[in-house]
């Protein structure tokens, strides 16, 4: 496995960094991560804001956290293991059967494993604890692909319906976001509105880095609508790669640019992190309030 660091080494700076290839029947994330990577690194040459932000903030690529599973075609690793349901954690609500993660067979999807961190899980956690475990603020997105017709930007927790810690920093990041670009796309919500999981690996992340340091940390899941190339397309579902993935050279070249909005205003939201990171308690309640009645008491029946 590979990855990339750009910028302030300093432990502390502010950290964005972005993951694919968690499962390996979504190639598109990867991909875009690989996007995303190869324009930064043109911008970076003649780009002087870029340059100056590089200053500030540290950037990191890990375009495939799951090598052999892409090889292989497979959402888990070689062992049979589906990485997103790996962690050492068990899920507060019950979740869906299976695809909250199931001790069954590796033979089935979204096994959970041996009860042990496979070596893929093992490797970005050590990754994340060295990169960024005393930043002062972090932004992770891992992108993958295969649910719904629209793009979504999930944040934890996985494994709970109960809000996260960092609620009011999550919604004030939103706020930003909405209010900079009110044409986007993408639909801002808790993970759990859907389903809650067994083992997500950004859950354990998070709240081990939670245990060593009291600031913000936002990590997020960037799930792209893989079922809206399948209704475009329908005889890709055929394809072993089809349900996850856009076919069509024309639609696979408008995913790979399709995010570099999001890319550019995560760049300026690590660099000016205080925007988000830094809220007084005022503020924080206001944005919690707001953030429970949004996403969640409306959604959970709260």
């Amino acid at each position: 496995m590979i990855a990339f660091e750009f910028g302030n080494p300093d432990p502390k700076a502010p950290v964005l960094g972005l993951f694919g290839g968690v499962h390996g029947l979504e190639r598109i994330g990867a991909q875009v991560v690989l996007s995303l990577l190869q324009s930064f690194l043109e911008m970076r040459l003649w780009d002087e804001m870029l340059q100056h932000s590089l200053k500030k903030i540290r950037l990191l690529f890990f375009p495939m956290i799951n090598p052999l599973g892409m090889m292989e075609k497979t959402r888990s690793n070689p062992q049979g293991v589906d990485l997103m349901r790996n962690a050492p954690i068990d899920a507060e609500d019950k979740p869906t059967f299976l695809v909250g993660g199931q001790k069954l067979s590796p033979k089935l999807p979204w096994f959970r494993g041996y009860g042990h961190l496979e070596p893929e899980a093992k490797a970005l956690i050590e990754f994340c604890e060295k990169q960024f475990f005393q930043s002062e603020a972090v932004i992770t997105v891992d992108f993958h692909s295969g649910f719904g017709i629209q793009d979504q930007i999930w944040f934890p927790y996985a494994k709970s319906q109960k809000p996260f810690p960092h609620l009011a920093e999550i919604y004030a990041l939103s706020e930003n976001f909405q209010r900079t670009h009110p044409h986007h796309f993408y639909k801002i919500e808790p993970q759990t509105v859907h389903y809650t999981t067994h083992g997500d690996l950004w859950d354990y992340i998070y709240d081990e880095f939670r245990k060593v340091n009291p600031n913000a940390y936002l990590a997020l899941a960037l799930e792209m609508g893989s079922w809206l190339w399948v209704r475009k397309n329908p005889l890709q579902i055929f394809s072993s790669l089809g349900p996850f993935n856009p076919i069509k050279p024309h639609r696979h070249k408008r995913i790979l640019r399709r995010h570099m909005t999001f890319f550019d205003f995560l760049i300026r939201s690590t660099l000016s992190h205080s925007s988000w990171s830094s809220l007084g308690p005022e503020q924080k309640n206001k944005f919690s309030e707001r953030a429970l009645d949004q996403w969640y008491r409306g959604s959970h029946g709260k």
